[in-house]
């Protein structure tokens, strides 16, 4: 191997070191000659494949402004695109119920409408935007599954009978508006049977302890499932589904006079990360994908197809470390993995994805079923840099000093086998209080890559481990 190093030589020598009393009385004194000899090494390699799954937790979400709020993300739709494949995605969710319904000064035949409202963030899609879709909304009759997969059937969990509305729509007209053009989002409506709202609204008054408890609430309503009924040649992202009611109440004022009615809304029914909401995703390959994998490119891509598995040459970074340091004493100082990419050329604009997980693959199901976070010593992410073309994963030093320090320097095939897989991230950064403020961030939710429509080539026979480390004479 070449080995390329920084030579960078550093005397420290510390001369007359004292130390001194409150009065300034000279206590005591040392000499001591140090050599430190900081160098790197970008010799290593690594070798990977990419591997087909369409098994995946597809349950996603997407932070608001507010950094505890949480939103679910729905994929839904039918795109065809030459250079990437055919992807169609539907949705299946249950829902969490408002924990009070107003009944107060209003009945059951007050109730005007009830309808579905699905938000979509400005361009929230992929494809045509111009291209008519229609979606139909069905109501589930028996409970999800848990765990849920992407590969989830909904065939035997609803009856096309049981349709509850459907609408038709573009992303387009979605996009364009009047007085709403400064929200960062727009809403689908769909008109849903006024008799859901009502019978919503008598159950909460012969049970309301029903709505305070998800678990027993999906019992009686287990949900929806909502697919695309018609158009192709584009796929949209919902953050939000919510059951709205319109309803009219007599208004009273504070003497308890009636000072007329008026019309209402109120939220019934919310899909939140807490209840299941799973995308049914189907994507399959264009040939041109197929026979770069076939020729043994490493292919990534989403949602729920191509993923990387790679082996990283942590027992020759370990080794090689220990002949450098010819025995002195040493100290592991920084540890990156750099992989080149190339995008994929389609007909879509299909970009490479924005954030890649990698995690040591035995640890692979648990990191997303547990909601794990990244820790720099099993599982590490990368940011795509649009203008390098590259994705760099950053501080693994802990990873080889893991080995080092509790292995005895000897790393299992268990702890250099790693799954490289597109996700969504968010993170959190502190705001500014009484003048200090920092740019420091932090990752509070990673989640499977099923927002969009994502694929890129990594050049692994390209990508660079950079290990620098320091040796120490006395």
């Amino acid at each position: 191997m070449i080995k390329k190093f920084l030579n960078i030589a550093i005397l420290l020598v510390l001369l007359a070191v004292t130390a001194s009393s409150c009065n300034d009385e000279i206590v005591g004194g040392s000499l001591t000659d140090t050599q430190s000899f900081l160098e790197a090494d970008s010799s290593f390699t690594i070798t990977g494949e990419s591997v087909l799954n369409k098994h995946v937790q597809s349950r996603s979400s997407r932070a608001t402004d507010d950094a505890s709020a949480r939103l679910i993300l729905q994929l839904l739709g039918e795109l065809k695109s030459d250079g990437y494949g055919t992807l169609k995605s539907d949705v299946v969710t249950q829902f969490m119920p408002t924990a009070l319904v107003d009944t107060v000064n209003t009945s059951v035949d007050a109730i005007d409408s009830c309808r579905l409202a699905l938000r979509i963030p400005t361009q929230g899609f992929t494809g045509d935007s111009l291209v008519p879709m229609r979606l139909s909304v069905y109501a589930l009759n028996k409970q999800l599954p848990n765990p849920i997969y992407s590969d989830f059937n909904p065939e035997g969990y609803y009856d096309e009978a049981d349709l509850l509305g459907s609408v038709s729509y573009s992303a387009n007209a979605l996009m364009k508006g009047n007085t709403i053009n400064s929200l960062n989002y727009r809403t689908v409506y769909v008109p849903m049977p006024v008799e859901l709202a009502k019978n919503l609204y008598l159950k909460f008054k012969q049970d309301p302890e029903l709505f305070k408890n998800p678990s027993n609430f999906v019992e009686y309503f287990p949900g929806v499932y909502i697919k695309n009924s018609y158009g192709s040649g584009r796929v949209m992202n919902f953050f939000d589904a919510e059951l709205e009611m319109w309803y009219k109440k007599t208004m009273k004022d504070e003497e308890g006079n009636v000072t007329g009615d008026s019309v209402l809304q109120q939220t019934l029914l919310s899909a939140t990360p807490e209840v299941i909401s799973n995308n049914n995703i189907r994507l399959e390959p264009d040939q041109k994908v197929l026979d770069m994998v076939s020729a043994g490119e490493a292919v990534i891509m989403a949602p729920a197809c191509y993923e990387v598995n790679v082996r990283f040459p942590l027992q020759d970074v370990i080794d090689d470390y220990y002949a450098e340091l010819k025995g002195y004493y040493g100290v592991v100082n920084s540890m990156t993995l750099t992989i080149p990419a190339e995008t994929v050329d389609n007909d879509c604009g299909i970009a490479p994805p924005k954030y890649l997980l990698m995690v040591r693959t035995s640890n692979k199901e648990q990191f997303i079923a547990g909601d794990s976070i990244p820790d720099n010593k099993t599982s590490f992410y990368a940011t795509y840099n649009s203008a390098s073309k590259c994705y760099e994963f950053t501080g693994m030093r802990n990873y080889a000093l893991d080995v080092i320090k509790n292995k005895d320097g000897k790393a299992s095939e268990d702890d250099m086998a790693f799954t490289i897989y597109p996700v969504d991230i968010d993170f959190y950064t502190p705001q500014s209080y009484y003048g200090y403020s920092t740019t420091t961030t932090t990752v509070t939710k990673v989640s499977p890559g099923i927002s969009v429509p994502a694929i890129v080539r990594l050049l692994i026979d390209k990508a660079k481990v950079k290990v620098v480390f320091t040796r120490q004479m006395m």
